[in-house]
C-alpha cells in the first residue's frame, strides 16, 4: 500500500487523481490522506468523487471512504475491463477531469470503450471540452492514445447539464515524445461559445480582441449553443506546426466582456513571450501519459505548481528519471525517462 498525501504541493484534486490514474495502469494499491486539505471545502466534491466511482467501474477495484467530504481514500485496483459507461458528475463539476483520469487505463487495453459524461463542459477551473479536442488530444495521438470525442450538449457553471462522448481505442506503439519548437504559426482565430446571454457581450469580447491581436473576420467566430444554464467562454487558439495551444477565458456575472478579452489576451501575450511550445496548463497533464509511454521532453513556457506536484506523485508511483531544467525566464526544458 502506497500512501499519498494529498496536502503536498499543489495539495488539490490533482493528487488525488493522479494517484487514481496511476494506480489503475500500474496495479498499485494507493492509501490517499488529507485530500483537498488546504482548500475552503476540503476532502472530495462531486467531481472527485466521480472520479473515483468511474476509476471503480472500469478496474473493479476494492475502494474505502468513497463518500463526498472524504479526505483519506483507499483504493485496491482490480482488472481493468473495456466496455460502454455512463459517468455523470451531478453538478456543473468538470467532466473533462474524469475524462483524464481514466483514459489512460482503458487505451491500455485491447478493445476499445465507450464514454457517455454528463455534468459541466466549460468552467474556470479545469480544461474546457475544447482544450481537450484542440490541444490535448492532438499531443495524445504523438504519444499513440487515439480518442474520438463528440459533444451533445454544453454545460457552463453554475448549471451544468453538459453531455459529451469519448470513444478510447487501444493505445498504439510511439516514438518518444519530443516537443523542443513550435513551429510556424499556420493559423490563429479567437471563439466566442454562449448561451442565454446577449449577442453584443460576445461581440465586445471580439471587438477588444481585435485592437490587441489583429484578426481577419473569418478568424473570427461566434458559437451560439443551447445548454441548460448561461454560459460564456472566449477561446484563443493558436495552430502552429507542431503544436495547437488554447487559452481562455470565462465569462462571469460581474465581469465585464472587455475584462473577459483581456485575461484572455495576457495569456496569449505570455506565451508569445516566450519560445517553448508547451502553455502551462498543458504542461502537467502530458506528463502521466508520457511516463506511461516511452517518456521524453518537451519545453514549456512556466514551472508551475501544478507540474511540480504532478512530478512528485509520479515519482512516488513510478521508477521514473524526471527533471526540469531553467533555459530562460519564460522557458524550462522537461525530461522524462523511463
Amino acid at each position: 500500500m502506497i500512501i499519498i498525501d494529498g496536502s503536498k504541493g499543489e495539495g488539490g484534486g490533482q493528487i488525488f487523481r493522479s494517484s487514481l490514474t496511476l494506480a489503475m495502469c500500474l496495479g498499485k494499491s494507493v492509501r490517499i490522506e488529507n485530500i483537498r486539505a488546504g482548500r475552503k471545502k476540503p476532502g472530495l466534491l462531486r467531481q472527485h468523487l466521480t472520479c473515483l466511482k468511474a476509476a471503480q467501474a472500469i478496474c473493479a477495484a476494492d475502494v474505502s471512504g468513497a463518500d463526498l467530504g472524504s479526505q483519506e481514500v483507499i483504493f485496491i485496483p482490480g482488472a481493468l475491463k473495456p466496455g460502454e459507461y455512463h459517468f455523470a458528475v451531478g453538478s456543473a463539476g468538470s467532466t473533462t477531469l474524469v475524462f483524464q483520469t481514466i483514459f489512460p487505463a482503458l487505451a491500455m487495453l485491447d478493445e476499445s470503450s465507450e464514454l457517455l459524461f454528463e455534468g459541466g463542459t466549460h468552467n474556470g477551473m479545469a480544461p474546457s471540452y475544447d482544450f481537450i479536442r484542440e490541444c490535448f488530444l492532438p499531443r495524445m495521438q504523438n504519444l499513440g492514445y487515439c480518442v474520438d470525442v463528440d459533444i451533445e450538449a454544453y454545460g457552463f457553471y453554475p448549471a451544468g447539464g453538459g453531455r459529451w462522448r469519448a470513444r478510447i481505442h487501444p493505445k498504439q506503439d510511439a516514438p518518444v515524445f519530443d516537443l523542443l519548437e513550435r513551429g510556424v504559426v499556420l493559423s490563429q482565430s479567437a471563439v466566442v461559445t454562449q448561451a442565454k446571454i446577449p449577442a453584443h457581450v460576445a461581440r465586445r469580447e471580439l471587438a477588444c480582441i481585435g485592437r490587441d491581436w489583429p484578426l481577419a473576420p473569418e478568424q473570427q467566430h461566434l458559437r451560439f449553443v443551447e445548454s441548460r444554464g448561461p454560459g460564456n467562454i472566449l477561446s484563443l487558439r493558436l495552430q502552429m506546426q507542431n503544436i495547437s495551444e488554447v487559452f481562455e477565458s470565462i465569462g462571469e456575472r460581474g465581469v465585464s466582456a472587455e475584462r473577459v478579452a483581456q485575461n484572455a489576451m495576457i495569456q496569449v501575450q505570455q506565451y508569445l513571450a516566450s519560445e517553448a511550445p508547451v502553455g502551462e496548463y498543458l504542461a502537467d497533464q502530458l506528463l502521466i501519459p508520457m511516463a506511461l509511454s516511452q517518456g521524453g521532453c518537451f519545453r514549456t513556457t512556466a514551472k508551475s505548481e501544478h507540474l511540480v506536484t504532478n512530478i512528485a506523485v509520479i515519482r512516488q508511483l513510478m521508477d521514473v528519471d524526471i527533471s526540469i531544467e531553467k533555459l530562460g525566464s519564460a522557458d524550462y526544458l522537461v525530461s522524462l525517462a523511463v
